[in-house]
């Protein structure tokens, strides 16, 4: 995707230290392609010749390319024109003069009958370039890209799609990531722990080369570590392609020590962020394991899909951290939930433990987690591992009739953005700030509750997850609306049914 001048750029003589095997490769493939387009282009050139007939100069003797076979050279002109007397006395017979043109099918359908013989040709031609793109590559690889991600299962989740896209742009072949395993979140899972990662390739290779590690003879040629650098945050592609790609060209191999917010929300080409979309929606799957756990917890919670996740209660006031059990129990029954609705907490720790959580089964009896739904055999295999943990409520939350995330974590957004993409499924954006005002209003007595829910539904007539447009500050990009918050530029239109069930579900 970089300039082609600039990506296809001749290697000089040094850059073949790679190995005389993968320049003797290069050169197969090569090979490959020309004898297949010359095949291709033989065939072209047939099938053209049988539905086209040439225009002859009217001197050349039209007897030798008369298909009827009724005059051939050598004869002569007596017994040819007896020949067209026979021939014109039984056309007269039956359609009344030799001289009247044959019927002319319409144009549209001549051209469609002409075309009917090309088909196959052009069947033949896209599966030489599907194959010739899988067997040659998509581009000339400029280098390798390691990435180590940070941050619990959503961060890493955006940080990779990220990382994809930076490998595309760039002309790169990257390194099946690397997942932190030091950070507070201490999960001990590698990416194919989480991930399909025959799928994560597979499905990206139409589009950029993806390995699961270092080639060997290329790594033993790297004494020390490869060069290692974390990215300006938020950056635009112009960064990556003026600052990253020559150290790139340098060191053959480059390392991103950190990867989160590496790239910017808005800005980028459309097939960019189209890119971001499909390696996030398509490509990232989890493994087989996680996804038949997650999937026998949907079908449990089916009946009613309403779920809520509830963490800590600091800095409540700037609106910055989630409502408290009790806060959410009055929220919800000022937006007209009732009582017997299902909820599913996709959470780790409540803050307060159950006795917090008291307040919130008093007003919703009907609250379950995993643990409730599934035997400790079923879960044991995913024990200790916060990051498998957190994939199971993932897949919960992306099917969920009811979406209603308490707080703004990294999860929160990238759940909100996934079912944006899947039809903008019902998601109860909770506007934090104005809720504590309100719930203050109310605790103090200065509102009715008849006043407090009307004010709590008015806050979030428009934040039911409709389209819209995602905030842009370009001066203060962390402050702007998350691009996998809200994918706009891979969002179709909104689903009528969707629609129709945020007026109907509350």
């Amino acid at each position: 995707m970089v300039d082609d001048t600039r990506a296809r750029k001749p290697s000089p003589p040094a850059s073949r230290a790679f190995g005389g095997g993968a320049w003797r490769r290069a050169a197969m493939r090569t090979w490959i392609l020309r004898v297949g387009s010359s095949i291709l282009i033989w065939t072209a050139v047939m099938q053209l010749t049988s539905v086209w007939q040439p225009r002859l100069p009217k001197s050349w003797p039209p007897a030798c390319f008369d298909r009827r076979g009724g005059a051939v050279a050598g004869q002569g002109n007596g017994d040819a024109n007896a020949n067209l007397s026979v021939l014109g006395r039984e056309d007269h017979a039956l359609s009344g003069s030799l001289s009247s043109p044959p019927a002319l099918l319409p144009r549209s359908e001549s051209r469609s009958l002409l075309l009917l013989p090309l088909l196959p040709l052009l069947h033949q031609i896209f599966i030489f370039i599907t194959c010739a793109r899988i067997i040659c590559g998509v581009y000339k690889s400029n280098g390798y890209l390691k990435v180590s991600c940070n941050g619990g299962l959503n961060q890493m989740r955006a940080a990779i799609c990220d990382m994809v896209t930076i490998a595309r742009y760039l002309n790169l072949t990257l390194v099946i990531p690397e997942l932190d395993k030091t950070s507070f979140w201490a999960d001990p899972s590698d990416f194919g722990d989480i991930f399909n990662v025959n799928h994560f390739i597979n499905s990206l290779r139409d589009e950029v080369k993806i390995v699961k590690s270092l080639p060997k003879k290329f790594s033993r040629k790297i004494h020390t570590e490869p060069f290692s650098m974390p990215p300006v945050s938020w950056s635009s592609e112009k960064y990556y392609l003026k600052q990253i790609l020559p150290l790139i060209r340098k060191h053959k191999v480059i390392h991103f020590n950190r990867t989160d917010a590496r790239l910017a929300n808005n800005g980028l080409p459309l097939r960019l962020q189209r890119l971001r979309c499909r390696v996030n929606y398509e490509a990232l799957r989890f493994t087989l394991e996680i996804e038949a756990l997650g999937d026998k917890l949907i079908s449990i919670l089916r009946r009613s899909g309403f779920f809520v996740e509830i963490v800590s209660e600091k800095k409540r006031l700037d609106g910055l951290c989630p409502l408290t059990p009790e806060e959410t129990a009055l929220v919800l029954q000022a937006l007209g939930f009732k009582r017997d609705t299902l909820i599913y907490i996709a959470s780790g720790g409540i803050y307060g433990g159950e006795r917090r959580l008291a307040a919130l089964r008093a007003s919703y009896p009907k609250i379950v987690r995993k643990e409730m739904l599934l035997s400790a055999d079923e879960l044991r295999p995913f024990q200790n591992h916060s990051t498998q943990m957190a994939a199971l409520d993932y897949l919960v939350s992306v099917a969920s009739d009811v979406f209603v995330p308490t707080y703004d974590g990294n999860m929160a957004k990238v759940v909100e953005g996934h079912r944006r993409y899947t039809g903008f499924r019902r998601t109860i954006v909770l506007d934090r700030q104005e809720l504590v005002e309100l719930l203050d209003l109310l605790r103090d007595g200065k509102l009715s509750w008849d006043q407090f829910s009307i004010a709590v539904k008015e806050v979030h007539k428009n934040r039911m997850g409709q389209p819209t447009l995602r905030k842009v500050i370009p001066e203060r990009p962390k402050d702007e609306d998350y691009f996998y918050a809200n994918p706009q530029e891979c969002t179709g239109p909104p689903r009528s049914s969707n629609i129709e069930s945020r007026k109907s579900d509350i």
